[in-house]
């Protein structure tokens, strides 16, 4: 009698899961119909000109700051090139809602929960500025922030864009350098002050949350699901 009852809990509660996931994938976008990039949205960056992703893992810098690093892979299909589109600590940004040119985001590494992160310290092969991922769970600092830069009122898809370190003017780019053992072909991703050819990325895989028709909706609840 009491395996029964465990087992009917287990089914109820397994079919709660499916309701909500199932209620909740009406808001997601596999697919090419959203024309533009919203809150929320978990997709890989593309840099135009040496055709890698954004990429990073829990591999830290051996000089620099130490934190974790960030670069550029011309793998598709790692998912350590998954990145969050979310608001800053100062301006939420409501899932489904489409990223003006000129606003301020953070990019959150899905695998590990920091945040693309840029300063001072020299970048280990080029000595451009560095960028690393930072933070813990999404948390991070003011050094977390980039401002889109692109052509008109939205971030269109199928657009480049540029990201403008928020505190240093700097642009997000990858010029080319190739980092030997352990994380080997790996591109060196940094920011430099000069506008150039390398500073351009455009949204690729991912999932796109769709914008809401009833108006903000809080997905913070939801389970987590792999993709």
């Amino acid at each position: 009698m009491k395996a029964t009852i465990m087992e009917n809990c287990a089914l109820s509660l397994a079919s709660l899961w499916v309701s909500v996931l199932l209620s909740s994938m009406c808001h997601f976008s596999l697919g090419s119909e959203i024309r533009f990039v919203t809150c929320g949205s978990v997709v890989k960056l593309l840099n135009v000109k040496h055709n890698v992703r954004l990429h990073s893992h829990d591999v830290r810098y051996g000089s620099g700051s130490g934190q974790q690093s960030v670069t550029g892979v011309t793998t598709v299909e790692d998912s350590n090139s998954y990145w969050s589109v979310r608001g800053t600590s100062g301006a939420v940004c409501h899932r489904g809602t489409p990223v003006k040119c000129g606003q301020n985001i953070r990019l959150t590494h899905v695998n590990t929960g920091r945040n693309l992160h840029s300063h001072y310290f020299a970048s280990p092969l080029s000595s451009n500025q560095e960028v690393s991922a930072f933070g813990e769970e999404g948390e991070g600092d003011n050094l977390d922030e980039w401002t889109v830069l692109c052509g008109g009122s939205m971030w269109q898809r199928d657009e480049s864009v540029r990201f403008r370190h928020t505190a240093t003017d700097a642009l997000l780019s990858v010029t080319g350098e190739q980092y030997g053992r352990p994380i080997h072909g790996q591109r060196e991703v940094h920011a430099m002050t000069s506008t150039s050819q390398h500073s351009y990325w455009k949204a690729m895989e991912g999932i796109f949350m769709k914008p809401s028709e009833t108006g903000p909706r809080d997905f913070s609840s939801l389970p987590h699901t792999e993709f």
